[in-house]
């Protein structure tokens, strides 16, 4: 039995042996791979993060760059490894750059930071002896030429994008250039910054030194005499009157002469000279105060008579026109009687036509009226103008619309002399002028009673005409006629003017537009309220309203007996105490609650004295009015406007041409 024990121990130890390496084995493989893959896992889980960062990274930066940067950014990453934005953002961007997204650029950074930190760990595992956070990059010589491709195409990229920049603010400059010419300075002043001489400020400037030495001599000259300094007044007076012809009518550098410098050069030593000796505050400034006022009296005294000379521009005739009238004189009278009538003579007094009322000694202005008239009308046929001028004018008048019939329409010229019912025993203003006191206020000179250029205006012969007087007496020249439009000589028409007959004047007698502003060209402006007749009439604060163009009921004229009306304020002003003379003031007593206001579009003014009328509401009215001095047929005119009178002025015609009249 012993035996048999012995081979049953035998036979245990190596099944316990078995069971231990069963289960110590894997204890060991247990506890020794986690150790090996933790690396590997490891390293692998930081791609994966730096790559899920990186992704990030320009998911956001797609958002806030455009295309450009973005391609930087990609070129950048190839290179040198995941960037953060706050690294690209500090050593690629402008300052520019740097506060625009901060917020979602360090979200980016954090997101790249652990991809940051798993090259560097890894870079140190393998270099240790350099310290944390310093990399080193081997590069290949592919790769360092690439990078330097990179950089200069980064360069050519940066000085397109400022090269760009240099264009856009050059467009603003040269566009606020242009806005600054566009200034009108006649609006802004006279002293404008804007205004040309004022662009360079040493411009001309030995001009005003010149000036400015002649003024000072003059102080000093004054002051020397004062003294009894005889040798240095006759110093100063001598080199006056050489820097005076020096400067002459000069008022540019350019205009000088080179041996002025030295005469400038001469002048200053003079006037140092002069202070030296002279200067004394008080008295200088006393001189410089009474040279002030000189001036001003002087400019005064200029303006004056400046205004009186536009006056009598503006009561002339120019040689040419003038001539023109002439020369139709002469032949009117040549032609034989027969060949004197103007054809279609029945319409004349048909009430259903559009007449037109024509009172004028201007045979060049009285054509422009009816030409341009007839070439905006829809239908000439139905348009009969009356002309009425006077026995000076009568022939050259006729002869001109004989030889320039217009068109279809019907023409008559009658003289106002010829009207025998117009005289003094009817009419008060030619009773008027047939008195002493008028003739003086016309024809005597250098009379006491005027007081300035102001009476001027009112002294101009046109109010001795009976030309100016003859529209408050329409029914009695045109007496079967039921509507009439009234034009001025100074008018153009620029539009059909037949839907004026359709206008309702709502029972009123005359159709007009109105000119009143806030506190212009009303009552208070024309009529002396003052006196009692006046002030208990009417209301200085009404509305005034324009002659020129004006529709006139001759039926209702008649009812209201306005003839009578004008004849009742005339007789009263005899003395002209009512208002100066002029058919305006008695045109707006007489229609005083008689006027229906029109459409402005109808009718603008202002074209002869106005500079600054809207040249779109020139454009869009029926008729524009030449009122004032500066007449288109004058010298005088505002050339700006001058062009809506001539378009419609037969330069070509032999007549014209032979009195140099020309555009």
């Amino acid at each position: 039995m012993a035996p048999n024990n012995n081979r049953t121990k035998g036979s245990h130890f190596p099944l316990l042996a078995f069971l231990l390496l069963c289960v110590v084995a894997p204890l060991i493989f247990f506890f020794a791979s986690p150790l090996h893959d933790q690396g590997d896992n490891s390293a692998v889980l930081s791609r994966k993060v730096g790559k899920l960062g990186e992704w990030q990274a320009m998911e956001d930066l797609e958002s806030l760059f455009s295309k450009e940067v973005l391609d930087v950014i990609v070129s950048n990453s190839n290179d040198v490894g995941p960037l953060s934005l706050e690294s690209f953002r500090k050593n690629n961007l402008s300052a520019s750059w740097r506060d625009v997204g901060l917020t979602t650029s360090n979200a980016a950074n954090q997101l790249n930071q652990p991809a940051n930190n798993a090259v560097q760990e890894k870079q140190n595992g393998k270099q240790g002896r350099f310290p944390i956070g310093h990399v080193q990059w081997t590069d290949s010589q592919a790769q360092l030429t690439r990078r330097r491709l990179i950089e200069k195409r980064k360069e050519k990229r940066a000085a397109e994008l400022i090269k760009r920049d240099d264009e856009v603010v050059v467009k603003l400059e040269d566009s606020a250039i242009e806005h600054s010419k566009s200034v009108d300075s006649a609006v802004l002043g006279k002293y404008n910054i804007w205004r040309k001489e004022n662009e360079n400020e040493n411009a001309d400037s030995t001009v005003r030194l010149m000036r400015d030495q002649i003024i000072m001599a003059k102080v000093y000259l004054s002051i020397a005499k004062m003294k009894n300094k005889l040798q240095l007044y006759e110093e100063l007076q001598s080199q006056l009157k050489e820097s005076q012809r020096a400067l002459g009518e000069a008022t540019s550098d350019a205009e000088l002469r080179q041996s002025d410098h030295e005469k400038i050069k001469t002048m200053g030593q003079v006037l140092s000279k002069a202070k030296e000796q002279l200067y004394d505050c008080k008295v200088v400034t006393g001189e410089l105060r009474a040279m002030l006022q000189t001036a001003d009296e002087r400019v005064r005294g200029l303006k004056k008579q400046s205004t009186f000379l536009s006056q009598l521009a503006a009561k002339t005739i120019p040689d040419g026109i003038h001539c023109l009238s002439m020369r139709l004189t002469i032949d009117y009278f040549l032609l034989p009687l027969e060949k004197r009538k103007f054809p279609r003579s029945e319409n004349l007094e048909n009430p259903s036509l559009y007449h037109y009322a024509l009172f004028s000694d201007n045979v060049l202005a009285a054509s422009v009226v009816v030409n341009s008239t007839i070439v905006n009308a829809k239908d000439p046929s139905k348009h009969v103008f009356h002309l009425v001028t006077d026995k000076l004018n009568f022939g050259a008048m006729n002869m001109w619309f004989l030889l320039n019939p217009p068109g279809k329409a019907t023409i008559t010229v009658e003289n106002v002399d010829e009207f025998k019912w117009l005289n003094s025993s009817y009419c008060p203003v030619l009773r008027q002028l047939e008195s002493a006191t008028m003739k003086e206020y016309y024809f005597k000179a250098g009379h006491p009673t005027t007081t300035g250029a102001s009476n001027l205006k009112y002294r101009n012969p046109k109010y001795l005409s009976m030309l100016n007087h003859l529209r408050f007496y329409l029914p009695q020249v045109y007496p079967k006629l039921d509507k009439i439009l009234f034009l001025d000589d100074d008018i153009v028409v620029q539009k059909d003017l037949t839907g004026l007959w359709a206008v309702n004047l709502k029972g009123k007698v005359n159709g007009a537009v109105e000119t009143c502003g806030e506190s212009f060209h009303r009552f208070d402006k024309y009529l002396n309220f003052s006196n009692p007749h006046i002030a208990k009439n009417f209301d200085p604060n009404a509305c005034g309203w324009a002659y020129g163009m004006n529709m006139f009921d001759l039926k209702e004229w008649k009812k209201k007996d306005i003839t009578g009306i004008y004849h009742k304020w005339q007789n009263l002003n005899e003395d002209r105490v009512l208002w100066k003379l002029g058919t305006l003031p008695p045109g707006l007593m007489t229609f005083y609650g008689l006027t229906h206001p029109l459409n402005k579009s109808w009718h603008v003014l202002g074209l002869g004295y106005n500079p600054s009328v809207d040249r779109s509401e020139i454009d869009n009215a029926a008729v524009v009015h030449y009122n004032g001095n500066m007449k288109p047929w004058l010298e005088i005119a505002m050339t700006k406007y001058r062009s809506y009178w001539t378009k419609y002025v037969k330069f070509n015609h032999p007549y014209l041409q032979n009195c140099k009249l020309h555009e």
